[in-house]
């Protein structure tokens, strides 16, 4: 490259290895690699054949990301603005495809056109869809929706057989070009549509989640021992006779923590056992390569795609009761202000005294319920240690200025035929918090205990706002007479305390969500910058190694200084920032999964309601319309901005508002609305909504726009204008969310892949856990440390 750059001319491939003193011996390994370099497009060849710099030639190289409607964008390698692709350009290319483009010129809304040079890269192998018969021909339509185009079953190819309707996974075998659509053939076939479970199915093929263990990770899973062996007891404490309890959700079944908590002195001993999974998993083992495609394991409703064989996540490395088990202990002396005083890392030995529930310690603890006390037995005075303690931390978290944003949360009860009967509304009590600033404390101390010895590892970062949205939240806020202190860098205890002030308003809701969506998404680096939403200057998460994979590496790089070692992973050739880059990677998938699964089951449920009326509020202002949550369903669904009346509608992105431009009607985030059901699509998992009243709005803004002022003023009768045309975006009913935040690409700087920061939901729940009776909405977890929320940083 340096070559071609300090000539400056196209060079031909004997003049390029003339030019690098290339022996004749040596030929054939560099056209390999030169066919390496074309094929990541470090550089092109010209049609006379002849190397060239992309830069040199105004190429860029990207990644496509499609939309239902035909178009897309290239989301470029560099920090320039992403490029339109009409869909002429779309046919030859499907989403995730890698390209080289070059600018040529503007769209008729102003942004860059791109234009395809070459295709780097296919990304689509296989796809899941269904199979439509169109005049005799027969066509498998993509359930990821940003593949728009059909795939033509080629005739004649020896595949599966499948019927119109069935769900099938379709291998391609012509990818698209300019003047033909893609061709495949079926090689499984998956069911009918609504056959039970089918929703997951199509989520693990849509999304490549891997569900199938290797026969060699098996074979390893099957050769580790049924129990704790003397020979493992070598090198570490014994601390079976602590009184270690775990204490998770009613319906869990893998356990990596176990705590005890006693009075030392003025202050607490605080023992947070974790499993010690890194024990049996090996670096480099077939068992580390799956857990590390895997990233984490994923929770659906009703099932769960472990990152472990179940011999291992719900046997060997669970900390079951009444049995020896592994650990890795982190020991913390911990003062009355909440100061963690001193603190100690060691392998152990643990025998967990009892399987206990956030419910039974709930009602021991904070009901004085008689059958919880007697339950528990000899261990109620530890678990009253465990609260001292706990309203010590809480008092130290806001002493700190951690933001807690009050979300709520849901369950769903399913009939036996696997389908959602009810939806109920889920909150947490103060057992589940009470675990979470064990969980805290213990990660933090992980982070610094890395830090401290500078052994690389990798650290959960949240960045603060950046600059574009801190200005518009402070537009938004100034509106209402509040202001976020902290000037232009903010620091959590700045949005505490705001989030403080306007507690008890009756539109907390609407300044709550503002406030959630200016911040950005956490992500794992090994460049500690600290997070934001705890505000701690370093965190790791040490707690979860049964269930996320940068859990089991820091495990490895604490034994690693423990030894006096140094730790270098198998993965990405020990490249902490790719591998940081990966488990971010895998964690939003895991999202992404599990909301079309929610999506999907949604629809059905609501599918035998169409024609009943709701009340709801807006949780999303979107260009094309508002998506409403319904109070008592708990499920989600658009009003397209068609049915807001006979007025040119303005989407105002600083405002998250709707508004009219002849008659002034505003439609707000969080307003209050009443809608009818009219349309539920099962395919696009799509629910539609009609207005039939609102918005009540609980306040009104202190200061008025020059449009309000013209609003308000008398409006002379005129002939009412044409209905505006908006074309409806494609967007999944019950991810509102998603199309307020447009996706971000991925860079190699540590920034996060999507920029609604609190707001994804929590991994680290453990599976279908049943709701805790509390009193008063739930405290958002910003730590990731325990259980699965609606949201996690």
């Amino acid at each position: 490259m340096q070559v071609l750059a300090d000539r400056g001319v196209p060079l031909a491939f004997g003049e390029l290895a003339e030019a690098m003193d290339i022996l004749p011996v040596e030929r054939e390994f560099f056209e390999r690699r030169m066919f390496a370099m074309e094929r990541d497009g470090q550089v092109v060849r010209n049609r006379r054949g002849a190397y060239l710099l992309p830069a040199k030639a105004d190429l860029i190289r990207g990644t496509v990301q499609g939309h239902p409607e035909g178009y897309g964008f290239v989301v470029t390698d560099d920090e320039g603005a992403d490029l339109f692709l009409g869909p002429n350009e779309m046919r030859e290319v499907l989403h995730g495809d890698r390209v080289m483009v070059r600018v040529a010129g503007l769209d008729r809304r102003g942004r860059p056109e791109g234009k395809i040079v070459e295709v780097l890269e296919r990304a689509n192998t296989r796809v899941v869809g269904r199979v439509l018969v169109e005049n005799g021909v027969t066509l498998v339509v993509p359930e990821n929706r940003r593949i728009s185009q059909e795939i033509l079953l080629a005739p004649g190819v020896k595949a599966k057989k499948a019927v119109a309707g069935q769900v099938v996974v379709v291998e391609i075998v012509e990818q698209p070009t300019r003047y033909a659509q893609p061709v495949g053939k079926v090689v499984e076939v998956l069911g009918n549509y609504a056959d039970p479970g089918m929703e997951i199915e199509i989520a693990l093929r849509k999304h490549e989640l891997p569900f199938e263990f290797s026969s060699a990770a098996k074979e390893q899973a099957r050769r580790l021992p049924d129990k704790v062996r003397k020979m493992d007891w070598k090198g570490r404490e014994d601390l079976t006779a602590l009184p270690l309890v775990t204490i998770d959700g009613e319906t869990a079944r893998d356990f990596d923590d176990a705590v005890f908590c006693e009075r030392q002195g003025r202050g607490f001993r605080l023992v947070v056992a974790i499993a010690d999974v890194s024990h049996y998993v090996k670096v480099g083992s077939a068992l580390d390569g799956e857990a590390y495609d895997r990233g984490n394991s994923v929770y659906f409703p009703r099932r769960v795609i472990p990152m472990l064989p179940e011999k291992l996540s719900n046997g060997l490395c669970s900390l079951n009761p009444q049995v020896e088990r592994l650990c890795m202990v982190c020991d913390m002396a911990i003062s009355m202000t909440g100061a963690i005083k001193q603190y100690r890392f060691y392998p152990a030995v643990m025998f967990s005294k009892a399987r206990l529930t956030y419910n039974q310690v709930a009602a021991a603890l904070y009901e004085q319920a008689p059958d919880a006390i007697e339950s528990v037995g000899d261990l109620l005075p530890h678990l009253q240690n465990l609260d001292k303690l706990f309203r010590v931390l809480l008092k130290a978290r806001a002493k700190r200025g951690a933001i807690d944003f009050e979300t709520q949360e849901t369950r769903m009860i399913f009939d036996d035929n696997g389908k959602i009967a009810q939806i109920v509304p889920e909150t947490r009590n103060d057992a589940h918090r009470l675990i979470e600033e064990c969980m805290l404390a213990a990660n933090v101390c992980a982070s610094e205990f890395l830090q401290k010895h500078e052994h690389p590892a990798l650290y959960r970062i949240h960045e603060g706002p950046t600059p574009e949205k801190l200005a518009k939240l402070r537009e938004f806020f100034a509106e209402f007479g509040l202001q976020l202190g902290g000037g232009e860098e903010p620091r959590a205890s700045d949005y505490a305390r705001l989030l403080e002030k306007i507690q008890g308003r009756p539109d907390l809701q609407l300044l709550q969500t503002v406030m959630l969506r200016s911040l950005r998404q956490a992500m794992y680096s090994p460049d500690n910058v600290g997070h934001f939403g705890l505000a701690y200057e370093a965190y790791t998460h040490f707690t979860s190694p049964i269930r996320r994979y940068p859990d089991l590496l820091v495990h490895r790089a604490i034994k690693a200084v423990l030894a006096s070692e140094q730790y270098n992973p198998a993965q990405e050739a020990g490249d902490w920032e790719q591998i940081g880059l990966h488990c971010s990677m895998t964690e939003r998938r895991a999202d992404e999964a599990d909301r079309d699964v929610e999506n999907w089951l949604k629809c059905y449920y609501m599918q035998d309601r169409i024609g009943e009326e709701f009340d709801g509020s807006v949780s999303a202002v979107v260009p094309f319309g508002l998506f409403v949550a319904l109070d008592d369903v708990f499920v989600e669904g658009l009003v397209h901005i068609s049915d807001l009346g006979s007025d040119y509608f303005h989407f105002d992105d600083a405002h998250h508002t709707l508004v009219g431009e002849r008659t002034g009607e505003r439609y707000r985030l969080s307003d209050r609305v009443r809608v009818q059901l009219v349309r539920v699509n099962m395919e696009a998992s799509k629910i539609d909504f009609r207005l039939v009243a609102g918005p009540s709005r609980a306040t009104e803004r202190v200061g008025k726009t020059a449009r309000d002022k013209q609003a308000s003023e008398p409006v002379p009768e005129v002939a009412p204008k044409p209905r505006r045309c908006a074309a409806r975006a494609e967007a999944t009913a019950v991810a509102a969310p998603e199309a307020v935040e447009p996706v971000a690409k991925p860079r190699k700087a540590k920034v996060a892949s999507k920029s609604s920061a609190v707001a994804d939901k929590k991994i680290d729940k453990k599976a279908d856990a049943k709701p805790a009776k509390a009193k008063k909405p739930a405290k958002t977890s910003l730590a990731g440390t325990k259980k699965k929320a609606k949201t996690r940083v």
